[in-house]
């Protein structure tokens, strides 16, 4: 297995060093949560006290950035690289999909793992179905979780619709190229529409459960009771805990307990389930005594849907706008980062691996290109590590920042962020030089990921050929991934 001695002999040095020499890591990333669905960030609709405490007690990351989309998000985090550069795909991935992470990539939890932490993923996963390409085959001690977006089941069992609602057959949008050419049904990254298999859960490479109507209305709870269960049973540490939820993914299946208790129908209902999930996390790390050696992160993966609030950025999930990638992001460590603050430095998804590596002492992969670097001085105040920023969505360079200055570069729209954070008014004919400026920095890119193409700075993703879904449409369990008995 790759990396295996090298893991095995780090994690063994590490062991000689004191557990409280290196902090337990949380990640908890929502799935489509709007920049102002949580109070923290402008929210009067959905109740959020756990968050607003957090938010309190921490630093509130105003200019966070993930991806327009799922998958491209979750490889962001995991490798510390643009997406493109480790899963240069159009958009995301589907059940079944011949591709994935490689596994020759390092993750943040295969870094971790060389300073001796326990590692868990639980929720979804989003980065590939097959062997090879599962958590447990990319650092992570313990998974449990549905593997992609839980609309990519039957329509039957309620993964195309909303509670107590008829599936509808999916409208494109309009202008879409979908309108013009229907989709396939299926391609390298597989299975699309009413061709994809039940819905799986798994622990470890074991599925235990066809997730139906039921199973998502307790997904959140269900998430929830395993990740408090991890950090109890590795309470003596170090770990780090990937826990991204299912929520607020469409199909919305809030818990009963909250359906119809927000003023903001079940999308609200299912923010407040996700801030009570918070709450019980936080309060578990708290009860344990580990606040002062805990870093918890709160993101989402991209912005909100027309369902959520993206107030005040314009635009929403799968666009370069602002509304579609800069994402609702809390730091907190009691103690060490100050709290009841916020920053508007530039941070992203990328920054996650090498900010924990340099907490924790680990060395970052040097015998690859990281695009991320260490935030930890944005946390604690207000230095900016970073000053450029690049707008891909799938292959294409949509646009490029610097400091304050993102160009649109097919439009040539120019605005300034610190004053126009809506992008509202077009101020490239007053600044040309910045405009000039920003197009030969997305001209730079030309030799390394390429514009609209793969370029030669992408790497090779992992493949499986043949690739079979976990459940086949008869309710047959995929060999190697049967219940255990």
């Amino acid at each position: 297995m790759r990396h295996l001695f090298t893991l095995i002999l780090a994690a063994g040095l590490a062991s000689l060093v004191s557990a409280a020499d290196k902090p337990n890591f949380i990640v908890i990333n929502i799935d489509d949560l709007g920049y102002a669905d949580i109070g923290p960030f402008g929210s009067t609709l959905n109740r959020t006290p756990n968050l607003d405490r957090m938010a309190a007690e921490g630093r509130k990351l105003t200019s966070h950035y993930a991806a327009p989309v799922c998958s491209p998000s979750r490889s962001a985090l995991m490798t510390g690289c643009y997406p493109k550069r480790v899963l240069p795909i159009p958009s995301v991935l589907f059940p079944a999909s011949e591709v994935g992470l490689n596994p020759e990539e390092m993750t943040v939890a295969e870094v971790l793992k060389t300073r001796g932490y326990a590692t868990g993923c639980i929720g979804k996963w989003h980065l590939g179905d097959q062997p090879g390409m599962l958590p447990n085959d990319q650092g992570f001690d313990y998974y449990y979780g549905i593997p992609y977006s839980n609309d990519m089941g039957t329509r039957a069992e309620g993964s195309k619709s909303n509670p107590g609602e008829e599936p509808k057959q999916s409208a494109a949008p309009k202008n879409s190229p979908a309108k013009k050419k229907a989709p396939q049904a299926s391609d390298e990254t597989g299975l699309r529409g009413d061709t994809q298999p039940p819905l799986p859960l798994l622990e470890n490479h074991t599925v235990i459960e066809r997730v139906k109507q039921n199973g998502q209305t307790t997904i959140t709870q269900r998430y929830t009771e395993k990740a408090v269960g991890f950090i109890r049973e590795h309470r003596e540490g170090p770990f780090f805990l990937y826990l991204p939820h299912t929520a607020v993914h469409f199909p919305l299946y809030p818990g009963m307990e909250y359906r119809g208790k927000s003023k903001n129908g079940l999308i609200g209902d299912w923010v407040e389930e996700v801030d009570w999930s918070v709450g019980q996390v936080l309060d578990a790390v708290r009860e344990l005594g580990l606040s002062e050696n805990t870093l918890v992160v709160f993101t989402s993966d991209n912005g909100g849907t027309t369902r959520s609030v993206n107030t005040p950025l314009r635009g929403n999930k799968g666009s370069t706008l602002e509304g579609g990638i800069r994402v609702c992001t809390i730091a907190w460590w009691p103690g060490k980062i100050p709290a009841g603050t916020a920053t508007d430095a530039m941070t992203s998804m990328m920054d996650i691996l090498p900010t924990f590596a340099g907490l924790a002492g680990a060395e970052v992969p040097s015998d690859r290109k990281i695009d991320g670097v260490d935030i930890w001085p944005v946390m604690t105040g207000e230095a900016r590590p970073r000053e450029v920023f690049h707008y891909f969505r799938g292959l294409k360079l949509e646009a490029v920042r610097k400091g304050p200055w993102k160009l649109h570069l097919e439009n040539g729209e120019l605005y300034d962020l610190d004053s126009d954070i809506g992008e509202a008014t077009n101020v490239a004919e007053a600044n040309s030089d910045r405009v000039k400026e920003l197009r030969s920095l997305a001209d730079g890119m030309t030799d390394d990921l390429g514009l609209t193409e793969v370029g030669k700075g992408c790497r090779p993703m992992g493949r499986y050929p043949n690739p079979l879904p976990l459940i086949s449409h008869d309710g047959t369990i995929r060999a190697g991934f049967e219940p255990k008995p």
